[in-house]
């Protein structure tokens, strides 16, 4: 007569809270913003119609299922200044930017020193030739 050794491992179902009792060996995992995740999308998109391997930003919605309007938030955020990309890159939990409202909002502004100053970073005077007259 033959025996057979088969182990069960059983998981319990649904998608419950994780329990407290990690294991040792189980490193943390670091979860990364969802505005810095939305920030490297909208960077790998663009090198992406700029390369040619789709045609614009149609093809681009239709590619990741979502609707053109929301593949455009999402691109708006490269006309952020270079200094708020890296931070929302670069900054993880400690960025102070972390609603993606108000990032949209700073979007909106196209002089790079207006977003800095609504961004809450060092404020940068604008050229004489660029200030509006009151």
């Amino acid at each position: 007569m033959n025996t057979v050794d088969v182990e069960i491992i059983i998981q319990p179902k649904g998608r419950g809270k994780p329990r407290r009792g990690r294991s040792a060996q189980e490193a943390p995992t670091l979860r990364i913003p969802r505005i810095a995740r939305l920030m490297a999308l909208s960077i790998k998109f663009q090198d992406m119609v700029d390369r040619g391997e789709v045609r614009d930003y149609a093809d681009l919605a239709a590619l990741g299922y979502v609707s053109r309007a929301r593949l455009t938030q999402i691109m708006n955020l490269t006309l952020l200044a270079p200094d708020i990309q890296e931070e929302l890159l670069d900054a993880a939990d400690r960025c102070p930017l972390r609603r993606e409202s108000g990032i949209r909002r700073i979007c909106k502004e196209i002089w790079w020193p207006d977003q800095r100053r609504l961004s809450g970073q060092r404020d940068v005077q604008r050229p004489l030739s660029m200030r509006q007259n009151t």
